[in-house]
């Protein structure tokens, strides 16, 4: 459900964002580094993409954007990237957790307002995203979208009217919002990354020759041969421009709350968030799965993409031989068009096909990342079995879900997750598997090297910051 109650659906467990940004301090074109950029970052959204971009030594005002509905390599190409010639810019792939699925709603945002230009692109969600919204519209205030990053936008222009500086009015703005926010945004002549005070989603600085770049991840920095400078600490506000990196942390507080499931399913495996690593913890994921949850078996597979390395370490915790069980459908993104509700039940075999050599007699454990409903998981025991499978054996690299998220990951309300209806023993029944083994919560520190700063309440209920009165996420199908 969007902010005026609009519902749109979607089908499994889906990431929020992922934004871009870069400067090119020598005046090159950089349309075209944002898209690769996007394309690394294609994993956090695939619903719309866009790139907006200005020239720095150009008239003030002058925004060229370029949006549009679908994966990165379908709305651009190299035409249309060729007319977006600016020295800096923004770029952001979306996935929609708040804000109908339309045109309307895809960012970059570009605002021209009395103080000049701004260009933003946001991954997260605000809980008091609808509180701000309505007063701002008592005031007066007149939205062209439905998502919260409008409501961001609008509250920095209002800001920056009383600020000597854009930082400030982000500053100024970043007190009145709570909730989830990674931002990246360009002022005509400056380059801007913040990060809400607890860091639910991730923000990296890098630097190719005289450019420097925002990114959600680590990953778009290798994709454009950029040099990891630091992650955006949680609560920071960045400035980039010719001055080189200038930094306010008066904001940052010593309890942040990352994300943890950017470790176990959202984040390239590749990616480096806060400086752990998200392949390593899913090895690790998978290994304290081994350990809890042991099992006689003839080889252990991996669920595309994020079951993989949980998978592996699974493997080399137990001895158990690992193996390729499943061809995924490279063509089909983790959401595709279903005209109506009878084709769900073909989606799965659309991206996955079982690889009947490797499974057919053989005791499998079969590791995946999550399960949300259930009947993503019931369907692929089923082909495993179908194609000749003795047995399998479920094993999930997260706890089980018991509540919501409301900071940008679309985890549905709880009479849709079947472990809040269910016990384990129950849900081992309904998706058909001979055993099913969760990760322990407790061990959930081990994933990120022991770091205590991370946000579960997808699985705890332990909410960093107060949920909001009214769900504005609305109902999601699984």
């Amino acid at each position: 459900m969007d902010l005026q109650g609009n519902e749109h659906y979607s089908e499994g467990l889906h990431e929020e964002c992922g934004v871009f940004g870069i400067y090119d301090l020598d005046g090159g074109d950089v349309a075209s580094t944002i898209y690769y950029g996007l394309f690394a970052l294609q994993h956090r959204g695939q619903e719309s993409c866009g790139i907006a971009v200005s020239d720095t030594e150009g008239p003030k005002g002058k925004i060229l954007s370029k949006k549009g509905m679908g994966l990165v390599n379908e709305v651009f190409n190299a035409e249309n990237l060729e007319k977006l010639k600016g020295n800096i810019g923004v770029g952001h792939v979306r996935y929609s957790t708040a804000g109908a699925s339309n045109e309307q709603n895809i960012q970059p945002l570009v605002l021209n307002y009395v103080k000049g230009t701004l260009m933003l692109a946001h991954n997260g969600n605000l809980v008091n995203a609808l509180e701000l919204r309505k007063e701002m519209e008592y005031n007066g205030m007149i939205f062209q979208t439905t998502i919260d990053s409008e409501v961001i936008a609008y509250h920095i222009a209002r800001e920056r009217l009383h600020t000597k500086t854009a930082e400030e009015a982000v500053k100024h703005a970043m007190t009145k919002m709570r909730g989830a926010y990674s931002l990246v945004i360009s002022s005509p002549r400056k380059l801007i990354g913040a990060r809400d005070p607890f860091g639910f989603r991730p923000l990296v600085i890098g630097k190719r020759d005289n450019s420097y770049i925002l990114a959600s991840e680590t990953c778009a920095l290798d994709a454009v041969g950029a040099e990891f400078v630091r992650d955006v600490k949680p609560g920071e506000i960045v400035m980039l421009d010719k001055k080189g990196i200038t930094s306010d942390t008066s904001l940052c507080t010593e309890k942040p709350a990352r994300c943890i499931f950017e470790y176990i399913y959202f984040a390239r495996a590749d990616s480096y968030v806060d400086g752990v690593s998200v392949y390593n913890s899913r090895i690790m994921a998978g290994k304290i799965l081994a350990q809890m949850h042991p099992v006689q078996a003839d080889i252990v597979v991996g669920v595309p993409d994020s079951g993989n390395a949980a998978a592996m370490g699974f493997a080399l915790e137990s001895h158990i031989p690992y193996g390729v069980a499943f061809m995924k459908n490279s063509y089909v993104g983790r959401t595709f068009i279903k005209p109506k509700q009878s084709a769900r039940e073909s989606s799965v075999q659309i991206k996955l096909n079982v690889l009947k050599e490797v499974v057919r007699g053989k005791r499998v454990v079969m590791v995946d990342d999550s399960i949300v409903r259930g009947t993503t998981s019931g369907r692929i025991v089923k082909m495993l079995k179908d194609a000749g499978a003795t047995e399998v054996h479920v094993r999930i690299s997260s706890p089980p879900f018991l509540n919501p998220c409301y900071f940008g990951t679309d985890v549905p309300s709880c009479d849709q997750l079947i472990a809040y209806n269910n016990t384990i023993e129950e849900i081992e029944k309904l998706i058909g598997a001979d055993s099913l083994g969760y990760l322990d919560g407790q061990r959930l520190p081990e994933l990120i090297e022991g770091d205590d700063g991370y946000c579960d309440a997808c699985f705890s209920g332990n909410y960093p910051v107060e949920p909001p009165k009214e769900d504005i996420r609305g109902d999601y199908e699984r």
